[in-house]
């Protein structure tokens, strides 16, 4: 813990969603997205441009958040259902063996998926897992048992009610709104189960509350107004690169509406940017809704609110979608802190530049509430970092993921990134200084042949054993 010490313990509220690049949010200079509120964020706090999920997919990604470790550390590498939680800290856990009352709303994505890692309550909505959907799972893991959105979607809109009635699917780059009341969208439960729990909450304890979307994950199912609203406008073309070459993943994955290299057709990719930049305006301005709550409640500034997402999309870029890949759009992520007004007196910084990523989020909550780090943790207290105090830094960040021959290692920097594919030996180099969109890979440029060595010499370093 650090001596950079607020008044008094914070509450804590945890905003998270899922599949959100860094690059769509106003204050990252978007030309096309609308991001208000979480621009206001921003602009009363400190904005993270260097924030990264080092392995990008739902589980490995959680998994860091909640337990403060690295990949190498909390043993997860790539996206598999079904694998039991068995973490002896997690954060929920601190948090309320700390003094906190701990809420959970939305996307846990553990496994067993009634497991509380510590929350007190939760009332979950994970989405469309296949997995929980199978029908021969056992039936206390299947998503109708343990989905509490569902049961109330089924009250509201009718028995036969899902969350893919639009006939739409959850990796899907399809487009259709939202078929029923945008009150019953699954982004408007979580803000209402939120405020729900700050209106109802033990009032003398501080809180902490974990809301959690599942968009701008697909389905990309907004309401309509905020799909015709992208609809109508330009939208600038994905990124591509001069080393991307899939004709024959393309050919392989045909037309499927799934593809991890999306779709060739430019209706249906104008069609998808618009719907994933629609579900992102559509959550900023329910996130607006949270926002007033706690004014109204008269806790706004004694709350720290913190914005990220587990992972991007690449949303096409150098021919791609999805996530899992190494590049910016999979693993750059939004992340965004402020600090209430009544918590501290110093101003804060307003763009921090330091590499972050999702293991820092524990050791920084536990800081603000003083609850003492009494386990190893491979992240950084980011407290001291939001008014320019000394603090811990790192100078390069080691990501990966599995998959086949996709599967992937990276050494990500502030200039720089190097990648190896570990089952087909490919490699590439990226000045993000200069080519902030990766459309030129330089592993065959001479003049940074010393620098592309450095990066492979980390790379070996952080895989020996």
């Amino acid at each position: 813990m650090t001596d950079f010490l607020l008044k008094k313990r914070p509450n804590i509220v945890l905003i998270m969603c899922d599949q959100m690049r860094g690059d769509c949010l106003g204050i990252a200079g978007h030309p096309d997205v609308k991001t208000p509120y979480l621009d206001s964020l921003a602009a009363e706090g400190t904005y993270f441009p260097n924030a990264y999920s080092a392995c990008p997919s739902c589980i490995p990604a959680r998994a860091a958040l909640f337990t403060g470790l690295s990949q190498e550390h909390h043993h997860r590498v790539g996206y598999q259902d079904g694998i039991t939680w068995d973490y002896p800290h997690m954060l929920p856990a601190a948090l309320s063996d700390g003094g906190y009352h701990t809420e959970m709303v939305g996307k846990m994505h553990v496994h067993p998926p009634l497991y509380r890692c510590g929350f007190q309550n939760m009332t979950l909505h994970d989405g469309y897992i296949g997995y929980y959907r199978n029908p021969n799972a056992p039936a206390k893991e299947h998503q109708l048992f343990h989905d509490s959105y569902l049961h109330w979607l089924k009250c509201r809109c009718g028995y036969d009610a899902d969350v893919n009635d639009a006939g739409l699917e959850c990796n899907s780059f399809l487009v259709k709104p939202w078929p029923y009341d945008e009150m019953s969208h699954p982004t408007n439960w979580t803000v209402s189960e939120s405020i729900r729990f700050l209106e109802q909450r033990d009032r003398s304890q501080p809180f902490f509350l974990m809301t959690s979307f599942v968009r701008p994950h697909p389905p990309l199912d907004a309401p309509k107004d905020y799909l015709d609203f992208y609809m109508q406008m330009d939208l600038h073309e994905p990124a591509m690169g001069d080393w991307a070459h899939f004709e024959k993943e393309r050919v392989q994955a045909g037309r499927m509406y799934d593809s991890p290299y999306g779709t060739d057709d430019p209706t249906l990719r104008r069609t998808a940017m618009a719907g994933y930049y629609a579900c992102i305006t559509h959550m900023d301005h329910q996130i607006g809704r949270l926002i007033q709550a706690l004014y109204r409640e008269r806790i706004l500034e004694d709350t720290i609110i913190l914005f990220t997402s587990d992972h991007g999309e690449l949303l096409f870029d150098h021919g791609l979608f999805r996530k899992v890949q190494p590049f910016q759009g999979s693993i750059r992520i939004p992340f965004l802190i402020r600090v209430g007004k009544n918590l501290i007196d110093y101003p804060q910084t307003a763009i921090c530049d330091d590499l972050v990523e999702l293991r820092d989020i524990l050791p920084t909550i536990l800081s603000a509430t003083r609850i003492p780090l009494t386990f190893p943790t491979d992240g950084f207290d980011l407290i001291p970092a939001l008014y320019g105090k000394p603090h811990q830094q790192r100078d390069f960040l080691h990501g990966e993921h599995s998959g086949g021959n996709l599967s992937n290692q990276y050494i990500v920097t502030k200039e720089d990134k190097y990648i190896w594919y570990s089952q087909t030996g490919k490699e590439l180099y990226f000045d993000l200084k200069s080519d902030k969109i990766e459309v030129n890979n330089r592993m065959e440029d001479p003049s940074v042949s010393q620098r592309i060595k450095y990066l492979r010499n980390l790379l070996i370093t952080q895989l020996t054993g």
